[in-house]
């Protein structure tokens, strides 16, 4: 390899380079830190994760593949990135305080972090499956430590233990569908499977049947990623037991990492096969929104109902998913669902982490306060915090002028297009139900009686900062969401047309 095209392969995998750079940084210079001067650390970890996000404009000026096409950096890949960095950025903010509030500053944290988001940026330019199957482990297992930050809490350690547990079998499924995909074509790479099965389908009707069930395996590995259903169900007691800013990065920037790999999977290697896994999407897809809502609606533990809720928006995008449009004998598909599934998880994210990170805020040292009941009386006691929690959770609920109501909007369009009418109508409904439980939390933070108990906190700047910008994220996708949507169908587009 030249050195012309060293240097071409290090700018398309700018992003990661950054972060694991940073990281390792933050490592080296942790010991020589004093206990007290550990914070300064995780401001090196926010410089870190603003400088991947500056780098990603580097990453995009030089699209095309990476490292023998083991990495292939497109317009999609950039989309994604840009919504996985703002996510760390956003919970790296949301760390700073907390960390110090619960005694556990160190600089190992920002660090895993980082090389966590080096793990989904991989996933997300991933164009080989073994390749993929890397970053994947990077993510997951920064993941389980992170997830037992807190070593002195017993639900903290149990969130840890069952996540790195039900982790390990999920990625044994995935490794061994690699392995069966191997087995029948010959490549783990993304578009020679696709070659394969594109050339198959000329002769053959259906896949081989050993394809069929290594599409099984690879769905079963990365559903648990994404907390679709029947695979979510570790979801509510890890999200509950982590930290609460590592349960705002759980439930938002690895599930959009991991749905960008899917797209790639199913929609391009699977493509010509599409009438094989559209209706296991599609059972996944309804099966997902009803137990996520239906389990929210019984919680009274805010991080826990929002850890259910993930679950829902989860199968929301299963429905843009399940809406596979295909154009033609060769794995061609529309771009509109994809686009679809872009703007939904931009959006999701804003809001998303924006609603962890009042919970944050609002649990106070140890996590003591997440029931409902103690965010009686904060609309008047915190009104600007009541009003940005209020604007998370009417996006996520879908309201108008908002993220999450055009995020759902284009997602039951693409469906329509589809004709999966059905599909949309158990969304809507699964809509209506989670009504109850978000407007539950604005009914008690604005109309209930305040606890005398309760003494406010003062929000501090880091966390202000990160709640601003996620508050801002999500009015400007909802009002003017014209740049990121055309950024999004560009992306898209890039899948499709490449």
């Amino acid at each position: 390899m030249s050195h012309s095209e060293q240097l071409v392969n290090l700018h398309r995998l700018a992003p990661e380079v950054v972060l694991c750079l940073f990281g390792i940084i933050i490592m080296i210079a942790d010991p020589f830190v004093p206990a007290g001067k550990k914070r300064a650390l995780g401001w090196l970890g926010v410089i870190g994760a603003l400088l991947a996000l500056a780098s990603v404009h580097i990453a995009a000026h030089i699209p095309g593949d990476a490292y023998s096409s083991l990495i292939r950096t497109d317009q999609f890949s950039v989309f994604v990135h840009v919504v996985v960095l703002v996510a760390v950025l956003l919970a790296i903010m949301g760390s700073l305080d907390y960390l110090d509030a619960e005694g556990i500053q160190r600089g190992e944290y920002y660090a895993l972090v980082l090389f966590a988001a080096a793990g989904m940026g991989i996933l997300a330019g991933a164009n080989e499956l073994v390749t993929a199957f890397i970053g994947l482990e990077m993510s997951s297992i920064s993941s389980y430590v992170l997830a037992g930050f807190r070593r002195r809490a017993l639900p903290s350690n149990e969130a840890s233990l069952k996540y790195f547990l039900l982790g390990s079998f999920a990625t044994a499924f995935f490794l061994y569908g690699i392995a069966m995909v191997y087995g029948v074509t010959g490549s783990t790479y993304i578009d020679k499977v696709q070659n394969y099965f594109d050339t198959w389908q000329l002769v053959h009707s259906h896949p081989p049947g050993l394809a069929i069930v290594a599409l099984a395996l690879i769905f079963v590995g990365l559903a648990f990623k994404v907390v679709a259903a029947p695979f979510q169900v570790y979801a509510p007691d890890v999200y509950e037991g982590a930290p609460t800013p590592v349960t705002a990065l759980l439930a938002s920037a690895p599930k959009a990492a991991t749905f960008a790999l899917m797209v790639r999977i199913f929609y391009l290697s699977y493509g010509s096969a599409s009438d094989l896994w559209v209706w296991a999407i599609w059972i996944a897809a309804a099966l997902t929104m009803s137990i996520g809502n239906l389990g929210a609606l019984v919680q009274t533990n805010v991080k826990r109902m929002l850890a259910y809720s993930s679950i829902a928006h989860a199968g929301y995008v299963l429905v843009a998913f399940a809406a596979f449009k295909s154009t033609g004998m060769y794995s061609n598909f529309s771009s509109a669902s994809v686009a679809a599934i872009l703007f939904y998880l931009a959006a999701y994210v804003l809001m998303k982490v924006g609603a962890f990170l009042v919970v944050v805020h609002l649990g106070q040292q140890g996590e003591k306060r997440l029931e409902i009941r103690d965010y009686a009386g904060l609309g008047s006691r915190q009104p600007v915090l009541a009003a940005c929690f209020s604007l998370f959770l009417l996006s996520l609920l879908g309201l108008p002028a908002t993220a999450g109501f055009l995020g759902k909007l284009f997602i039951f369009q693409a469906a329509l297009d589809s004709w999966l009418q059905w599909l949309v109508i158990i969304a809507a409904i699964n809509s209506v139900i989670g009504a109850y439980y978000y407007l539950r939390i604005i009914i008690a933070m604005y109309f209930w009686t305040p606890s005398q108990e309760y003494t406010p906190i003062r929000v501090a700047p880091a966390l202000s900062i990160a709640l601003g910008l996620a508050a801002a994220g999500t009015l400007y996708l909802g009002l003017l969401p014209g740049h990121v949507l055309d950024f999004a169908n560009a992306a898209a587009n890039s899948i499709v047309h490449r």
